[in-house]
């Protein structure tokens, strides 16, 4: 693998669904000689992108799975990640971004910015990710990249600057203007694999004059040297160039470059800028926390330091796990002997391989800085490997809660191993997919982030497992909650042969917003002894695990534990977590228990004529239409609506607009359920423990 660590780019290729990241991906596996055919995600060959290896990504035509490959551009290795669009498959884009150094941030030529790129870039923001733009589909009606560098300043915050501007557009799309070298670049052969430089067209001069200036005037505030020749009269392109690339490495300017995937426009200039601007991992500063002293310690991208390394994937394959890491300091070779962190276990490198998506690569080592996969290692996702004489661990992914669940029973004994099989796998290898025993109906819960996450997890139990399941209707994700202040004083007396227990405890409970739980002591004169305290703490917890009103765990509650008495033999940690249950029972009643819904960001993307249609979609579904932006031909209505509302909505939006518009949804925030629905839901689970 490489060793020179100036010569290597990690990057993401992220979006919203539909913008065409595969298509961009496969396009520089031509270009880069990695793959001597290209292929179509939707497979209509037969074949279906090389990312995409999945036999379900091949037939539904999207990414499912974030998968790696390398490859080698201008003497320079990229490892690239193609992550998912769908926000059902997030946790993917989350921890492809938290190893990655740089992003191409791919945006539709049409679409603009829309409702998952919101999300991309909050993600790419959470991990401090420096990016390019890259506008594709330049060929489709309607393209307008002007407007969507436009969208990415206002809707994103982004200082989004073009670096090019197109040689006609939609139809009539030609080639690129490069607003550095002020050369025209035209793709030619038959899959344009030539590319050719010329004058820039005289119809195109002034408007290439235009945004050249744009771009200089934004460029020139990184450099003070590019300033100061543009004020003499020079515009020297390797100033420019070192400009762009400290604005890009800062985070402060987003460069944008445009062209077209399908049409194969473009590509090889985007691979131009990857390697000028995106940055090297030596440029990056990664942190690690030392365990022995809690201090954060500066990962050093040196080769010859002790290795620490990140596994941020799992896949569970016919040959046992594969483990994908990024090493971040030292080298990791065939022998190394590394300790999981997490959990003090060590154990010896065996096979070490690189990937290119299902397919693998026998290495030797490989150094800080590269993305590798390890086998038959027993990890979880975000545990940090490291050498002996360092006792480091790395800050894990950021883990969103599912926020629905589908009962899920076996149709006989030989699917119901073959189920605890797959769930086993799932459930480690996506840790947004869950799954338990529901302790009253015996059945098997599973837990998504959205429908078509539970529905790709249970196709693929029935090819990959022959599982052949039954399964119940979608159960939304409540929760229970507080609306008022109440206060306690609960004694827990128990007398039995010899010791018997007590407890007393006083305090109270209040609403919490923006936690689902927060314990505070202010008990004086060790009324409770200090060694209580955390016995009291545990059985509060115990107490929010299952709520009153329907079942669900209850969150928003902070705890103030304020007085209490204690008896010199009596009293234990059993019987104060008992006496803390009880607290909370008495005092849960009187601070207005109710229940949470979860709210979806929902955002509807149609032809116009159908808008109407859409808006009383929402409506019906107790929905808050938050904005609606009409746009030429098509339009986007953004809404909150109820989690609850929202199944089987594809098959009604589909109806309502002749199967021309799309959604996307993602969890927004827990609120109050109405009355009349809270009542029906209380009735509900009484019926269920009657019966």
């Amino acid at each position: 693998m490489i060793q020179d660590i100036k010569r290597l780019r990690n990057i993401g290729i992220s979006a919203h669904i539909d913008s065409g990241k595969t298509t961009l991906t496969e396009r520089v596996l031509f270009y880069c000689k990695k793959i001597h055919r290209m292929h179509e995600v939707k497979g209509k060959d037969g074949v279906g992108a090389t990312m995409d290896s999945m036999e379900l990504e091949k037939e539904r035509g999207i990414t499912i799975s974030s998968a790696a490959t390398n490859v080698s551009w201008l003497d320079h290795t990229i490892n690239i990640i193609d992550t998912p669009g769908h926000v059902d498959f997030t946790i993917e884009v989350e921890r492809a971004l938290r190893v990655l150094d740089g992003a191409v941030l791919v945006l539709c030529s049409v679409g603009g910015v829309q409702s998952q790129t919101l999300t991309v870039d909050r993600q790419l923001k959470r991990y401090q990710v420096p990016c390019l733009a890259f506008i594709n589909k330049l060929d489709r009606s309607g393209a307008d990249p002007f407007k969507v560098t436009a969208q990415l300043k206002e809707k994103l915050g982004r200082n989004a600057v073009l670096m090019q501007i197109p040689i006609g557009l939609e139809g009539r799309f030609e080639g690129l203007i490069d607003l550095v070298s002020m050369k025209a670049a035209y793709f030619d052969g038959s899959q344009g694999e030539v590319v050719r430089w010329e004058e820039i067209p005289q119809e195109s001069k002034t408007e290439a004059t235009k945004w050249r200036e744009a771009m200089l005037n934004a460029v020139s505030l990184f450099s003070d040297e590019l300033t100061e020749a543009i004020l003499s009269g020079r515009e020297p392109e390797d100033l420019i160039i070192k400009a762009v690339r400290k604005g890009t490495l800062t985070r402060e300017l987003t460069p944008v470059f445009i062209g077209s995937a399908y049409k194969n426009k473009g590509i090889q200039l985007l691979l131009d800028a990857v390697v000028r601007y995106l940055p090297n991992p030596a440029e990056v500063e990664n942190f690690a926390l030392n365990l022995d002293d809690g201090k954060k310690i500066n990962l050093q991208p040196d080769p010859k330091a002790e290795p620490v390394a990140l596994a941020f994937k799992l896949e569970d394959g016919p040959y046992g796990q594969l483990t994908y890491i990024r090493v971040y300091q030292g080298k990791i070779a065939t022998g190394t002997e590394l300790i999981n962190s997490r959990s003090g276990q060590d154990f010896r490198v065996g096979r070490l391989v690189r990937m290119h998506a299902d397919s693998m690569e026998e290495i030797d080592e490989a150094a800080a800085g590269n993305i590798a996969a390890l086998f038959g290692i027993e990890c979880l996702s975000g545990d940090t490997f490291v050498g002996r004489s360092v006792n480091l661990a790395m800050s894990s992914i950021r883990v969103p809660e599912p926020v629905i669940s589908l009962a899920v029973s076996p149709a006989d004994n030989k699917s119901a191993d073959n189920l605890a099989k797959a769930l086993k796998r799932f459930t480690k290898e996506d840790p947004t997919f869950r799954s338990y025993v529901d302790p009253e109906s015996r059945q098997t819960i599973i837990q998504g982030m959205g429908e078509l996450h539970l529905d790709v997890y249970l196709e693929r139990m029935k090819r990959e497992y022959r599982v052949s399941l039954e399964t119940g209707m979608p159960e939304v994700a409540y929760r229970e909650s507080i609306s008022r202040p109440a206060g306690f004083d609960y004694t827990h007396k128990k007398q039995t042969g010899g010791a018997g227990q007590y407890g007393r405890v006083i305090g109270s409970i209040e609403p919490l917003a923006d936690k689902n739980y927060e314990f505070v002591n202010e008990v004086k004169g060790g009324r409770i002894p200090r060694e209580f305290i955390p016995a009291c703490d545990k059985g509060f917890q115990a107490a929010l695990r299952k709520g009153k009103l329907i079942g669900f765990p209850i969150v928003g509650v902070k705890i103030r534990l304020i007085d209490g008495q204690s008896h010199a033999v009596d009293s234990s940690d059993l019987a104060f977590q008992a006496a803390a249950q009880g607290a909370f029972w008495q005092a849960y009643e009187k601070a207005g228990p109710q229940i949470l819904e979860p709210i979806m960001k929902l955002s509807v993307e149609g032809p116009t004529e159908f808008v109407g249609n859409i808006f009383a979609s929402i409506n019906q579904r107790r929905g808050l239409i938050i904005s609606s932006v009409e746009d030429g031909l098509f339009a986007r209505v953004d809404a909150e609506v109820p989690l609850s509302e929202m199944f089987a909505y594809s098959t009604v939006l589909r109806s309502l607009t002749q199967g021309k518009a799309e959604f996307t949804m993602e969890f927004l925030k827990y609120s109050k359920v109405p009355a009349f629905i809270a009542g029906k839901l209380i009735a509900e689970n009484q019926g269920r423990h009657k019966g």
